[in-house]
């Protein structure tokens, strides 16, 4: 539930603006770039229309929003979040503090395969939308 809707990125990302004055502005686009990520998901899901995985011995393990599943909206807005706020964390803190982002970006898109709820290729999909998406933001 933790990357439901985006919600803990935008929190980070809207806290960490508040915070970190001198890079306002970048962390304001930053966490523009993770909204318009979660957008442009709902906006494919819609238009792609893919069912999430109905396997009857293997029921998914949480519930969903939707019934749709391409691409994963958890797997976008991770990688979009970790592209996009990783290099601000290394100007204000130095190299190697990103690595529990990417951790948690990694965990909350490869969580969604093992809950059941999506395919790899929508995990897979989401990532590459939510690191072009967040690549933007830098």
């Amino acid at each position: 539930m933790l990357g439901e809707h985006a919600a803990v990125w935008l929190a980070m990302g809207l806290i960490a603006r508040r915070l970190d004055r001198a890079r306002r502005a970048r962390w304001t686009r930053a966490t523009a770039a993770v909204a318009i990520a979660y957008g442009l998901n709902t906006a494919i899901k819609l238009a792609v229309g893919r069912r999430r995985p109905d396997i009857p011995e293997l029921p998914p393990l949480t519930g969903t929003p939707t019934a749709l599943s391409f691409p994963s909206a958890h797997a976008t807005t991770s990688c979009a979040a970790a592209r996009a706020y990783a290099p601000l964390l290394r100007d204000a803190f130095g190299p190697g503090v990103e690595a529990p982002l990417w951790a948690l970006a990694g965990a909350l898109a490869l969580s969604r395969l093992y809950l059941g709820v999506h395919y790899p290729s929508d995990v897979l999909a989401g990532a590459a939308l939510g690191a072009l998406i967040g690549g933007t933001a830098r």
